[in-house]
């Protein structure tokens, strides 16, 4: 897999690591009184999973997306650096510009050879057939 493919895939995970925290941090906080003007707020009566006590969740999924950042740092470190600068990035775009169209009239060439040929095999094969459907069968 290439740098760019792992750094997609980097940045999935860390979408999904943080939509999951986000996620799990709303379904399992605590109510917490926003303002001594308003009533205190119901006890939650909702079944969490109490396999980890809730106060070392945000621990957790803060480290599990600290550990994909790191990652991606990494992946980003390990991006080749551009040689040249900027104008010398110009000029082979310039050079793969040129490469890239004679290319295409090479390949535009090619199609137009093609398109002739399989008018010929086209126009053979209507012959062949208007001979097969004009023999007579022998007496």
């Amino acid at each position: 897999m290439d740098i760019i493919s792992q750094l997609q895939e980097q940045v999935n995970t860390i979408a999904a690591i943080t939509f999951n925290a986000f996620g799990t941090l709303q379904r399992d906080a605590p109510p917490v009184q926003l303002s001594p003007n308003y009533p205190e707020p119901p006890a939650t009566t909702t079944a969490v999973d109490e396999a980890t006590p809730f106060p070392e969740q945000p621990k957790q999924l803060s480290a599990g997306l600290v550990k994909a950042a790191k990652q991606f740092d990494a992946l980003v470190a390990a991006l080749p650096l551009s040689e040249g600068g900027e104008e010398a990035q110009l000029t082979r775009i310039a050079q793969l510009q040129v490469e890239n169209d004679l290319v295409g009239q090479e390949l535009q060439k090619q199609l137009e050879a093609a398109e002739k040929e399989l008018k010929q095999v086209q126009e053979l094969f209507g012959q062949a057939a208007d001979s097969c459907l004009n023999m007579k069968k022998p007496e």
